[in-house]
């Protein structure tokens, strides 16, 4: 896995070199959605440590297909993740944030099939996460930042959640250009308290992108996220998908709005039980930064 990794950094990498190096300009300037275009801001909030305070939903549908079930069943997530994050240090030089993702998630309870081979059906509150990051304020060029990250067993049924305190470190980095948006975002969980009746858990997620900016804030490339379960067996550990999707970013009433289509297909997958397609459509309004001078 780590030779893939570092294959996909390299790969990742490269479409976007020649506008890598910041400006010191690039480091302190604020951003204020007014005064920017709708290709700056569509660029900007593929960064988790823009300084753009958002609203993100984002739907997620999921087909779910493997040996463990008699055709297919499917999932229906959809993450509220509020951004504010703040400029500190003496010429806000740096940004902090502290992004949860709060999901609500209808899926199959494979704890409680029916009597007709079919499985019961959950909706509720999800496993609530947290994702702190701080580094540089850059908007352009190398972006970079190191944090951690967190899961907390807030599920209302155990169907929806993993029953678990996780907790782990997360970095970012990214090469933001003129039209290529480049990089990867990890995170990486244990489990460390919880239902002592629930799995242990030993997880990595890591997020890699690539999108090509179009005029008129248009943008078209790929951010899924693939998933390592340390704790499944050999073999049946990695999900990884790919995706082809398109951006749009608007203005509505003056204010930035920003519109993604993804679909996402699972070319890795364990055998048992896996996500074969996902379809994810986000939206995303820019709110105004009170504390942005």
């Amino acid at each position: 896995m780590l030779v893939l990794a570092a294959g996909m950094t390299s790969f990742l990498w490269l479409p976007a070199m020649a506008s890598a190096v910041p400006t010191a300009e690039d480091a302190v300037e604020e951003a204020h959605p007014e005064e920017m275009s709708v290709d700056e801001i569509s660029r900007q909030l593929e960064n988790p440590l823009s300084t753009l305070w958002s609203l993100t939903l984002q739907e997620n549908y999921t087909v779910l297909e493997g040996d463990a079930l008699d055709g297919s069943e499917w999932k229906n997530t959809l993450f509220f993740q509020p951004a504010f994050p703040i400029s500190w240090g003496a010429d806000k030089d740096k940004v902090f944030i502290a992004r949860p993702v709060f999901p609500h998630v209808s899926g199959p309870d494979f704890s409680n099939p029916s009597g007709n081979g079919d499985f019961e059906r959950e909706s509720g509150l999800g496993d609530i996460q947290l994702l702190a990051l701080a580094g540089p304020n850059t908007l352009n060029g190398i972006v970079w930042g190191l944090g951690a990250t967190f899961k907390f067993p807030t599920a209302s049924d155990d169907a929806l959640g993993q029953g678990k305190y996780q907790a782990g470190p997360a970095a970012m980095v990214l090469n933001i250009g003129e039209n290529w948006t480049t990089g990867l975002v990890l995170q990486h969980w244990w489990s460390y308290a919880g239902d002592s009746h629930r799995a242990s858990t030993s997880q990595t997620d890591f997020q890699y992108i690539l999108r090509r900016s179009i005029p008129g804030g248009w943008s078209i490339g790929m951010g899924p996220t693939v998933s390592i379960d340390w704790k499944a067996e050999s073999g049946e550990r990695v999900t990884l998908p790919i995706a082809l999707g398109i951006t749009k970013t608007v203005k509505l009433g003056g204010v930035p709005v920003k519109m993604r289509l993804e679909p996402q297909y699972t070319i890795v997958k364990p055998d048992d039980l896996a996500a074969t397609w996902n379809v994810r459509f986000q939206f995303t309004p820019v709110i105004a930064n009170p504390l942005a001078r």
